[in-house]
């Protein structure tokens, strides 16, 4: 299975078995062929709103907002198997560029919104993550 081999090259960056088991959920949601795949109930699987209580997205948000792992590890660690990859290591002929377009917010009242490089932007705004 490509996904699971992929995500035990992450498994060293995580304290315990959920929260490996919560960095494969959320890749499995990231890749998920989904109408709307930015809020933690469509990754998970959920109808929005109706669904936040299940139990697969308590788990999912738990894993994203509480438990204690290095997001910033985790990014250079899938910079670093990037990089190894020949079709996606930079070469002479050219590099692959990856813009985290993240979107912009009006407000600070929703989780994770402050001042930030938005790609889709090319500025420094308020956006989300």
């Amino acid at each position: 299975m490509p996904l699971e081999d992929y995500a035990a090259r992450f498994d060293d960056l995580f304290f315990s078995l959920a929260q490996r088991r919560g960095f494969r959920e959320y890749l499995t949601g990231l890749l998920a062929l989904r109408e709307r795949n930015k809020t933690i109930t469509c990754l998970a699987g959920a109808e929005p709103v109706a669904g936040a209580g299940m139990p697969g997205v308590q788990r999912l948000q738990f894993f994203l907002y509480e438990s204690p792992w290095e997001a910033e590890l985790v990014n250079d660690r899938r910079l670093e198997l990037l990089r190894e990859q020949q079709a996606t290591a930079s070469h002479d002929g050219g590099v692959i560029v990856i813009d985290d377009p993240r979107d912009r917010k009006d407000s600070t009242a929703t989780a994770h919104v402050g001042r930030q490089w938005l790609g889709r932007l090319g500025k420094i705004d308020n956006g989300s993550w």
